[in-house]
C-alpha cells in the first residue's frame, strides 16, 4: 500500500498534516519521539478516516534515525508515496550563551534530518506516477532574527533547498512544497522559551495547527511552490523584503532579546 511519511507527527502542525492527508482517504506513517502520542494519534486516525495509519518512534536529533525509518518502510512494505519533514524546534537567547550541543542538535532536526530522509526517500518517490515532498519550514526563513539566529537560519536552510530541489525535480513524478507557517498555537514558545513580548505579539496573529496543517495540504497537492500561512504572515514577509534588512532585524530582536 501507499503511505504518506509524516516527521513531527504526533501533535500540532505535523498530526493536523496526517490528518489531512488521512481525511482525503491517504494512508499514513507517523514519526516523533513520544511513543504513547504516537499511537494514540494513529489509532485515532484509523478510527475518524477508516485508512492505514502507522507509526514509529524515532528522535531526528540522531543522526542514524533518517536509514532506520528508510529500512522500516523497505522491511515492513510501505510504499512511500509522500514525505512530509516537519519535524524541527527553536531555541532562543543569545548565540554565544546558548549551549552549543542544543545548537547542533537543532542543526541536525532542522536541517541535516531533511536533507537526509529527502535524499533517502527519493528513488522510492521517483517510482510512483505522483508524488509529493512537502518541506515545513517558517516565517522566520525570510530574515534574519537576532537571538532566534540559529532557528531562523535553519528554516531560511530549508526553504532554499526546497526552492532549488523543486527545480531539479521538476521533470520527475515528485512535486516539491514548501510551507512557511507564522506563529501557530503549538508548544514551538515554550520549548524555545521566547520572551513575554514575543509571546505576546504571536497572540494577535496565532493560527491553529488544524489550519495550518490543512493550508499545508492543500498547496501541496496543488503543486504550488511555497506558501505562507495567514494573511499577516504574508504581508509580515512582505515588507521583510521591502524593508531595509537593519530595520527588520532590529524590529525581530526587540521580540526576542
Amino acid at each position: 500500500m501507499n503511505y504518506i511519511l509524516i516527521t513531527g507527527a504526533s501533535k500540532g502542525i505535523g498530526l493536523a498534516i496526517a490528518r489531512g492527508w488521512a481525511g482525503r482517504g491517504y494512508n499514513v506513517l507517523l514519526v516523533a519521539r513520544n511513543p504513547t502520542e504516537l499511537e494514540s494519534a494513529a489509532a485515532a486516525i484509523r478510527n475518524d478516516f477508516k485508512v492505514d495509519a502507522q507509526w514509529r518512534s524515532e528522535d531526528l536529533g540522531d543522526a542514524g534515525a533518517p536509514q532506520r525509518l528508510l529500512d522500516w518502510c523497505s522491511t515492513s512494505g510501505f510504499a512511500v508515496q509522500g514525505l512530509v519533514n516537519n519535524a524541527g524546534y527553536g531555541s532562543s537567547g543569545a548565540f554565544a550563551d546558548l549551549p552549543l550541543d542544543g545548537q547542533l542538535n537543532m542543526m541536525q532536526v532542522n536541517m541535516n534530518a531533511v536533507v537526509a530522509l529527502t535524499h533517502l526517500f527519493l528513488p522510492e518517490l521517483k517510482k510512483h506516477p505522483k508524488a509529493w515532498l512537502l518541506n515545513i519550514a517558517s516565517s522566520a526563513a525570510y530574515q534574519s532574527v537576532p537571538f532566534l539566529s540559529i532557528y531562523a537560519a535553519s528554516k531560511a536552510f530549508v526553504l532554499t533547498f526546497s526552492r532549488g530541489l523543486r527545480y531539479e525535480l521538476r521533470k520527475t513524478p515528485v512535486s516539491v512544497t514548501c510551507v512557511c507557517p507564522g506563529a501557530t498555537d503549538t508548544n514551538f514558545a515554550d520549548r524555545a522559551q521566547v520572551g513575554v513580548k514575543a509571546l505576546k505579539a504571536a497572540e494577535k496573529v496565532n493560527m491553529t495547527p488544524e489550519a495550518v496543517g490543512e493550508a499545508a495540504v492543500k498547496a501541496t497537492l496543488a503543486g504550488r511552490a511555497e506558501l505562507v500561512t495567514g494573511v499577516i504572515n504574508k504581508v509580515g514577509a512582505f515588507l521583510v523584503w521591502l524593508l531595509p534588512k537593519g530595520l527588520a532585524e532590529k524590529t525581530a530582536a526587540g521580540l526576542y532579546e
